[in-house]
C-alpha cells in the first residue's frame, strides 16, 4: 500500500505561481512513477506531468514550459511547480503513484483556482 498526501493548492491570480507537494508513505520502494493529474468540472481527469524512477519526465502539451515536476527521493515527495498560471488550469489536482506491478494509488486531491 502507498499513501499519498497532497498540499499546496489554493487561489492565485492569472500569471501567478503555486507549488504542489505530494508526500508518499508506505511501500514507497516499489513505486515506478509519480505524477499529477487534474480534473476540471465536467471534464475527464487528465495527465499533467509524471516523473519515473529513472527521473524521466513527461508533460501535457498544455503545461509544457510552465510547469515543472521534480522529486526529493530522501523525502519520498514529488513537487509540481506551476508558473504562469491560467484560468484554464483551474481544477482539482491529484497526486498519483504507480507501482512496478501497475497498481495505482491516488491522493485526496487539492483545489487549484486561477482567477482574478
Amino acid at each position: 500500500q502507498v499513501q499519498l498526501v497532497e498540499s499546496g493548492g489554493g487561489l492565485v491570480q492569472p500569471g501567478g505561481s503555486l507549488r504542489l507537494s505530494c508526500a508518499a508513505s508506505g511501500s514507497v520502494v516499489s513505486i515506478y512513477s509519480m505524477g499529477w493529474y487534474r480534473q476540471a468540472p465536467a471534464k475527464q481527469r487528465e495527465l499533467v506531468a509524471v516523473i519515473r524512477s529513472d527521473a524521466m519526465t513527461n508533460y501535457a502539451d498544455s503545461v509544457k514550459g510552465r510547469f515543472t515536476i521534480s522529486r526529493d527521493n530522501a523525502k519520498n515527495t514529488v513537487y509540481l511547480q506551476m508558473n504562469s498560471l491560467k484560468p484554464e488550469d483551474t481544477a482539482v489536482y491529484y497526486c498519483n503513484a504507480e507501482k512496478w506491478s501497475r497498481e495505482n494509488y491516488w491522493g485526496q486531491g487539492t483545489q487549484v483556482t486561477v482567477s482574478s
